[in-house]
């Protein structure tokens, strides 16, 4: 087959999850095109079968803003025209859908368009009241819609009401990156490189420290298990809510405790050094750095948030708490830290879960089965 992927290049969940399934379909010999405004974040390497076109927007005068969405469409015309292609698979309705969309009739072929939704493109712009037409148009425009977790399929329906099936394709993790391989050993190596002894019990979080995340009920989270165990929690990443944050972990006390390992290239380490992760997001659509800290050993302690509650098997691969409470957070974590033969049995049956769930053979399957049924529809149609 050949595929032609449109995605945001940089960190994020969304753009990942596009780079690491167009790496896995060309593994599979299929012929991948990104076609993005710069190379994608986790293409990092050269790869077989894969193909990178650049979109260069240029700042015209005429133009308040760069023509982002007119010079992206040309692009993915030009790119499906030039190399016959008979797939596009656009990351986000608007506005890459719509993008797609209005590609396909500037080529004027009748290549398949599917769209994922992440999240953002429907629990944020479809909100925006002013944006929620083109999201459907994006979305009814398409022929195959996915969402990755059946959370967002329910508010897709019920905020922006389209007409199209959506269906329900969760999120992967690429475990050749991100398992437990080594783990002991890379958790020894990372306490050295912070000082941290042994024996102290290590909490992680990583995000783009935005408000929704709560990171706040994290602190507080930790805050309480930091006064019955020995224990350090480590932040990974940047955002607005950093200085609030800091000023928050200066009030209570916890200075010492708390380190702010910033941005980090190589988050693998981190996920293999911690005992807990914590996402008490107030909205999450599917939660990937979630997927990947439990793939590299760390238990899950979640809100029932989006999709985090179906990532998360309550008591079972991990504990859910509604948003924003931290005690009953801590009580978990607090309980489980204290006994090893309960933490084991949860760190085995949810190591076995994501790999039953969310491996990458099973979700790349279900894409290369879609793309193949929305191609033999079209060379009918």
């Amino acid at each position: 087959m050949k595929i032609g992927i449109t995605c945001y290049p940089s960190v994020g969940g969304s753009g990942i999850i596009a780079t690491e399934l167009g790496i896995q379909m060309a593994k599979k010999g299929h012929e991948v095109h990104f076609i993005t405004s710069n190379v994608p974040f986790r293409l990092d390497a050269n790869h077989p079968n894969i193909y990178i076109h650049q979109t260069d927007i240029n700042d015209y005068s005429v133009f308040r803003y760069p023509p982002y969405d007119i010079t992206l469409a040309s692009k993915i015309s030009e790119v499906i025209v030039e190399y016959d292609l008979e797939i596009i698979h656009m990351h986000y309705a608007v506005p890459h859908a719509v993008c797609g969309i209005l590609a396909r009739q500037m080529a004027g072929r009748n290549v398949g368009i599917v769209t994922t939704l992440h999240g953002t493109d429907i629990t944020v712009l479809g909100h925006d009241m002013s944006l929620v037409t083109a999201i459907r148009f994006g979305i009814n425009g398409s022929d195959t819609v996915t969402a990755v977790s059946e959370s967002l399929k329910a508010q897709t329906l019920e905020l922006i009401g389209p007409d199209k099936d959506i269906q329900t394709v969760y999120n992967f993790v690429d475990e050749k990156h991100f398992n437990t391989i080594e783990r002991e050993e890379t958790k020894q190596h990372m306490k050295e490189r912070f000082g941290i002894s042994n024996s102290t019990r290590v909490l992680m979080h990583t995000s783009n420290f935005r408000k929704i995340k709560r990171i706040d009920d994290i602190i507080r989270t930790f805050h309480e298990v930091h006064q019955s165990v020995d224990s350090i929690l480590v932040l990974v990443g940047d955002g607005p809510e950093m200085n609030s944050i800091r000023r928050l972990v200066k009030t209570l006390g916890l200075e010492d405790a708390v380190i702010f390992a910033g941005q980090q290239t190589d988050v693998k380490s981190f996920y293999q050094m911690s005992d807990i992760f914590l996402l008490m997001s107030e909205k999450e659509s599917f939660g990937l750095a979630l997927l990947e800290a439990m793939n590299c050993g760390a238990v899950p302690v979640g809100s029932t948030a989006g999709g985090i509650s179906e990532v998360i098997r309550h008591e079972e691969t991990g504990y859910l708490v509604e948003v924003g409470d931290h005690e009953t957070a801590a009580s978990h974590i607090n309980r489980i830290l204290a006994e090893d033969t309960l933490y084991g049995s949860i760190q085995t049956r949810m190591l076995e879960d994501v790999k039953t769930r969310f491996h990458s053979d099973v979700i790349v399957s279900e894409y290369e089965t879609l793309y193949r049924q929305l191609i033999e529809e079209q060379n009918h149609a």
